[in-house]
């Protein structure tokens, strides 16, 4: 699910995708709101940026061994997604384009030996092997946030089945995650969240499933058994 070298590609062709949606937009386009609570789209480009150089601070420190941040602190990520949040269009491009180089360099720079260190994300230790999946999981998720006509359906089967994978695994040890059975449109196999038994089993295409767990659909879709309203996920990241 993670393999650095496979997932490379898929980074980049999503970040051509993000890169044509973005030089779409204008500063009005920059200043509406985005999908997540508070945040403009010019929120979303400036974290998507700042997200990227802080995985190239990781692949440095699983390259070099020594210790480097992801970010320098809460406070100064934050700070800098407000303050580049409000740049004009050319500058959130060039920025984009530039972070995705620093990016693609980092992946290229690292020995294959390198991809078995641990590193210290903002939520803990992880991997080094699964930072490409991290990104591509950033660019996809948040190009959908960006409310500009690119949408879960268009998510790869690949994408939205590793990301619903994922998703149901993190919801296995929380006590606040409601009991279901998650079953994909035309296949056999389904997730389980919690004890089954009882359990309502929730249908539709991985990526419309994947979009609810996330919060990025209503899951209008969805078909649940025994009918009824679908569960309350809780809050994803």
């Amino acid at each position: 699910m993670t393999d650095p070298l496979l997932l490379s590609g898929e980074v980049d062709a999503a970040t051509d995708r993000l890169l044509r949606t973005a030089a779409r937009f204008d500063a009005a386009d920059l200043a509406a709101a985005s999908l997540l609570p508070g945040w403009t789209r010019g929120h979303v480009l400036a974290h998507l940026a700042r997200n990227a150089d802080g995985l190239v601070n990781l692949l440095t420190a699983a390259r070099t061994g020594e210790h480097v941040p992801m970010y320098a602190s809460a406070t100064a990520r934050e700070t800098d997604i407000a303050t580049g949040a409000t740049r004009p269009p050319e500058a959130h491009l060039d920025d984009l384009r530039r972070c995705a180089d620093r990016f693609a360099g980092a992946v290229a720079a690292m020995p294959v030996e390198a991809w078995a260190a641990t590193v210290r994300g903002r939520r803990g230790p992880l991997p080094a092997a699964t930072l490409v999946w991290g990104r591509l999981r950033e660019i996809e998720v948040h190009h959908v946030d960006l409310a500009a006509d690119y949408r879960p359906a268009d998510w790869s089967e690949p994408f939205a089945h590793r990301l619903l994978h994922e998703v149901t695994a993190g919801l296995a040890d929380r006590p606040d995650a409601p009991a279901m059975v998650l079953r994909f449109d035309g296949a056999r196999h389904q997730l389980t969240v919690g004890a089954p038994e009882h359990a309502p089993t929730i249908t539709g295409p991985a990526a419309e499933l994947a979009a609810w767990l996330t919060g990025r659909s209503e899951g209008r879709t969805l078909t649940v058994v025994p009918d009824g309203a679908l569960p309350q996920p809780p809050e994803w990241m």
